[in-house]
């Protein structure tokens, strides 16, 4: 029992969230409302594979710039570049072991902001996958943006912990956790823990393009511990997302797809100890757009009503996130986002990325922007197939 958690009080930790992995059965194509397929690092294990070592290489050069001039989320910029080589190799058909090295660098810089290493060991039997060490986490686990933060893929690219997927036609599951900070004895820091459940079901698909997805996304994150020497309290924040999708494929070369999403999310504070301004909250995010040959076009509408979502986008939030307004809230927030997003393949693993996001603050009446480039590189290679020892 945490020494900041009263005794006649039940313990209502990190076991809850964990517990819900294996009591929620929703699930298909888990999906966040954004096309972000070019961030997506593909893990393959085949049978040919077995006993091979290869060379696996991941890169992303990011440039994006938030003109910002809210008391939410103030303007920033990020700049840099990711690079992780890995060395893969394949005990048998089923299994494949990872380990690498994975580095960060943020341009005007002198040093790495980054430098760690990586170690994944991944199972794969039909539809289910477990990996333990370093997750396929950050945007490939679907969320929509209220719920995580698409710029987590350059702020915090690396998820630690345990994975469990499973994939088929009609349904789609991913629940994770994420070891994000260990604690110690006589530590000066609470540990911390994330983690969650994406899932999507295919309810109706046809032969004419029609396709109707039910999704649900559960986050968890915890702020605790029992050996630390901090005298902070627990914190445990709960966000839960779901709705419908509804996609139709278009037989023309130049409008490709028409699409509308539609969510209904909850943020609950199960702390015993209040430290935010809000203990629950709810908000509703709409997202209609149109898959064109030039670009993808989307239009979403936010409404939040005292929502928080620690890995979430700060701009859903009533809560500020800023330097200059920390003590700042917003109960009531609405927000139109046009987004216009465009992936250009440079080659066949290349991939350049362009988004420009304006924004129009309805509550405030106040025009932002981001604009954004990125490029994707994922290759593997080949280094020789290994001999069993008889």
């Amino acid at each position: 029992m945490s020494k900041l958690v009263p005794e006649c009080q039940p313990k209502r930790g990190w076991t809850t969230v964990i517990g819900l992995f294996f009591i929620l059965t929703a699930a298909s194509e888990s999906g966040a409302q954004l096309n972000n397929r070019a961030f997506s690092r593909p893990v393959t294990i085949k049978p040919e594979y077995d006993q091979q070592l290869r060379l696996d290489v991941g890169a992303l050069l990011f440039n994006k710039d938030n003109e910002y001039f809210n008391k939410i989320d103030e303007g920033r910029t990020y700049y840099g570049a990711q690079f992780a080589p890995r060395l893969v190799y394949f005990p048998s058909p089923k299994l494949r072991l990872e380990a690498g090295v994975f580095l960060l660098k943020d341009y005007g810089t002198d040093r790495l902001r980054q430098v760690r290493p990586l170690f994944t060991a991944i199972y794969e039997n039909g539809p289910h996958r477990i990996l333990l060490g370093n997750i396929q986490g950050n945007l490939q686990h679907g969320y929509i943006e209220p719920l995580f933060d698409f710029e987590r893929v350059m702020t915090r690219p690396l998820e630690e912990g345990s994975q469990y997927q499973f994939t088929t036609r009609r349904l789609k599951l991913d629940a994770w956790v994420d070891w994000q900070r260990q604690q110690y004895r006589f530590s000066n820091f609470q540990e911390e823990v994330a983690g969650g459940l994406a899932a999507e079901a295919t309810v109706y698909e046809d032969s004419l393009g029609w396709r109707l997805g039910i999704p649900f996304q559960f986050t968890g994150t915890h702020r605790g511990g029992q050996i630390d020497t901090v005298d902070r309290p627990l914190q445990t924040i709960f966000n839960l997302a779901s709705g419908v999708r509804l996609r139709k494929k278009l037989p023309s070369e130049l409008f490709r797809a028409v699409h509308f999403d539609g969510y209904v999310t909850q943020f609950i504070d199960y702390s015993f100890t209040r430290e935010l301004a809000f203990t629950k909250g709810y908000g509703l995010y709409l997202n209609a757009g149109v898959d064109t040959h030039l670009s993808n076009l989307q239009l979403a509408y936010w409404q939040g009503n005292g929502f928080y979502a620690p890995l979430g986008g700060r701009l859903y939030r009533s809560i500020s996130s800023t330097v200059s307004n920390p003590d700042y809230t917003e109960r009531h927030r609405k927000l139109l986002i046009l987004r216009v997003l465009r992936d250009y393949q440079l080659a066949d693993n290349l991939v350049l990325t362009t988004r420009f996001e304006p924004l129009y603050d309805l509550a405030n009446k106040a025009i932002d922007f981001s604009f954004a480039l990125y490029i994707n590189f994922n290759q593997d290679f080949l280094l020789t197939t290994l001999r069993r020892s008889k």
